[in-house]
């Protein structure tokens, strides 16, 4: 299993709906935030795109230097960028980093935001230009002269230069849970990714793509998009999820769910009707909670316990297929190690340090190596067996 982390450049803060609590996502604090998500050992972390952040890319090539072993999934956006450009400034991200860079397929779900950036296409035409899109970047990431001609793009003699770190490239990843979206993954992507959906829901969602990738002669990793809010007690964790949304009232649910009823995406109506604007029936799968997407676009859903109880729940989905969480938390810094120093010890993680959870503290409250007191047990990792 892999844990990624999410870098709020849209903001972040205490509560949602409210500026109460807000923290200006300026530099320094992103840069603490990726220097806790390197230093604590996640496999990397997400940045968000769209107009309501700042630009990914720019974000990631500034935090590259101040971080070490971290990679950054960035995204990609057909019909906002051509593929010889994205290709151009993937592969040199990706050398320049030793290997760090994870892409990130948006092909896009807000009609509004995309006709400001001069976007005028329906949702299916969308898709269909990101198969022509990722055809040609695949293409002239392998290092082929490619010439291509379809119904959105016309590319002559597209060549790369200088290739990626990785090959054939960075490894892409991908969300939609529309057909022809499931349809795309299949033929192009290497990680499939969903939102935190009930477990019933997520099999149906992973069995439908690997039918479609099999059919391509291809197989394909899966992850999934999940907020996370665990505490010591069951709970201290939902007197947390509820103090997250102390703000919220009906008005701006309202006021939120009608922007939301413009959005074209399949994934966000599914994210919607989990909760349909009624914050009095929130769990809607033991301890996957949507109170998050009351007032937020995207991942709506959060995974809410005791550290045994969403180990539990994240090695469910991991028995569904899903081997990749990208987590996040309100606000993210402090989460970030919440998360690492409660969870990171009861998961079958492949990355990160064991080190940092070896240590002991003294009576004065200072960290010392191991020699000075004896080796601390392990904590029990959570197990699940099936029948």
């Amino acid at each position: 299993m892999q844990l990624l982390w999410f870098i709020p450049t849209g903001g972040d803060g205490r509560y949602l709906g409210t500026g109460i609590g807000g923290r200006t996502t300026d530099f320094p604090y992103l840069e603490q935030i990726a220097k806790a998500v390197d230093h604590l050992g996640f496999a990397g972390a997400l940045l968000p795109v769209g107009r309501y952040c700042e630009d990914p890319w720019v974000v990631a090539s500034t935090l590259v230097s101040m971080t070490r072993q971290m990679r950054f999934l960035v995204a990609l956006r057909p019909g906002l960028m051509s593929p010889g450009v994205a290709a151009r400034m993937a592969a040199t991200f990706d050398r320049l980093s030793g290997g760090r860079l994870m892409l990130n397929v948006v092909t896009g779900g807000d009609p509004l935001e995309l006709a400001g950036d001069g976007l005028h296409l329906s949702h299916d035409d969308r898709y269909r230009l990101t198969d022509e899109f990722l055809t040609v970047w695949r293409q002239v990431t392998a290092g082929q002269t490619t010439t291509f001609k379809g119904d959105y793009l016309d590319i002559q003699n597209g060549k790369l230069m200088f290739p990626s770190h990785q090959v054939p490239h960075p490894p892409l990843w991908f969300g939609g849970s529309s057909e022809i979206a499931q349809q795309i993954a299949a033929r192009h992507v290497d990680t499939y990714l969903t939102w935190g959906e009930p477990p019933a829901q997520v099999a149906e969602k992973i069995a439908s793509v690997r039918a479609l990738a099999t059919a391509e002669g291809r197989s394909l990793k899966f992850g999934m998009r999940l907020h996370v809010i665990v505490r010591e007690t069951e709970s201290e964790a939902w007197d947390a999820a509820e103090q997250l949304i102390r703000y919220v009232d009906d008005e701006a649910i309202a006021t939120a769910q009608a922007a939301l009823a413009k959005n074209d995406s399949v994934g966000q109506r599914r994210m919607v009707a989990l909760h349909r604007g009624d914050r009095t029936a929130l769990e809607i799968s033991p301890n996957l909670w949507a109170g998050v997407g009351l007032v937020r676009s995207g991942a709506g859903t959060a995974l809410v316990g005791d550290p045994d109880t969403v180990a539990t729940r994240l090695l469910e989905y991991q028995q569904l297929g899903i081997d990749t969480f990208i987590l996040s938390g309100y606000p993210h810094l402090e989460e970030a190690f919440r998360v690492a120093e409660l969870l990171f010890p009861r998961l079958p993680l492949t990355h990160h340090s064991s080190e940092l959870y070896g240590r002991s503290i003294s009576p004065r409250g200072e960290i010392v190596g191991n020699f000075a007191f004896p080796k601390q047990p392990e904590q029990p990792k959570v197990q699940l067996s099936v029948d």
